[in-house]
């Protein structure tokens, strides 16, 4: 049997890869303690990594597949496959200075900047003319200013550890989230690739059932048109004639935010009936 070697990241993103997972059919089990769950597809062989190291690995073969960061990708320059932008844990890559500094004094004396993303941030030293030293950080990049350093290039999401350091935002040197990436030569071998397009098709389904509730309802023929007006549907509403009667029932995947609004317009346009249901999947 053909398996494929999946790499997980242990931390913050493994709870939404694995519920994820679960959702699509492939539960992970054992200790939490244990980087290597076991998992109730026999196709997989699972591993927990630092989510720094999954692009590497997976570049060399020593996955087949994994999730990581896009800014884990891009900094090591891994030659993966991206195939799938999940949208998990979006962050910007930044530049901060102190929030009384000036960004132009600092381009026209030597600066020192720490970071953890040494290529990313050498390149976009580089792009705006800094005459700058690097400094690699380990993790609390943002206590370096001012003793220890002019710049930092960090990860944010919310800016809120940035600005309870005194630091602000100058720029933003690059965009980030969770991406499933693959192999290049796993993409070559024909039944690992077809397992890999399975994985693909259910991930999508789950993802495009996330944010968006089934309404389903009955009216009376002369406001069909009038209700399938109101409805956004993925395509087109699906509309069926009620046995033995004249009127109709209507479904449609309508986005979660809109359900609220949408029920009371479907009323006063003579909708009745109206049950909101939730997706697992939409394929």
């Amino acid at each position: 049997m053909t398996t494929l070697k999946i790499a997980i990241p242990k931390g913050k993103l493994q709870p939404a890869i694995s519920e994820l997972l679960a959702d699509i059919g492939i539960q992970l089990y054992g200790d939490a303690r244990n980087y290597r769950p076991g998992c109730s597809d026999a196709r997989l062989e699972v591993k927990l990594l630092k989510g720094q190291n999954i692009p590497s690995l997976v570049e060399i073969g020593q996955h087949d597949i994994g999730f990581a960061g896009l800014d884990w990708v891009a900094e090591q320059n891994a030659n993966v496959e991206v195939i799938n932008n999940l949208g998990f844990n979006p962050v910007r890559i930044v530049a901060c200075i102190l929030e009384d500094w000036n960004l132009e004094a600092l381009k026209k004396r030597p600066i020192i900047v720490a970071t953890e993303y040494m290529t990313l941030a050498k390149k976009y030293l580089d792009e705006k003319g800094f005459d700058y030293q690097l400094i690699r950080s380990y993790g609390a990049t943002e206590v370096f200013p001012p003793e220890d350093a002019d710049m930092v290039i960090d990860n944010t999401s919310t800016g809120t550890t940035i600005k309870a350091n005194r630091l602000k935002i100058v720029d933003t040197v690059y965009r980030s989230s969770t991406q499933f990436i693959a192999n290049q030569q796993t993409l070559q071998n024909p039944e690992k690739r077809s397992i890999i397009e399975d994985i693909l098709l259910l991930m999508n389904g789950v993802l495009n059932a996330r944010g968006r509730v089934l309404l389903e309802m009955n009216c009376p023929k002369p406001v069909v048109s009038d209700i399938v007006k109101l409805l956004p549907a993925m395509r087109s509403p699906t509309v069926s004639e009620l046995y033995n009667s004249n009127a109709y029932s209507i479904r449609a995947a309508v986005p979660t935010q809109a359900a609220a609004s949408l029920i009371p317009q479907l009323i006063a346009a003579g909708a009745v009936d109206i049950l909101e249901l939730p997706i697992r999947k939409a394929v």
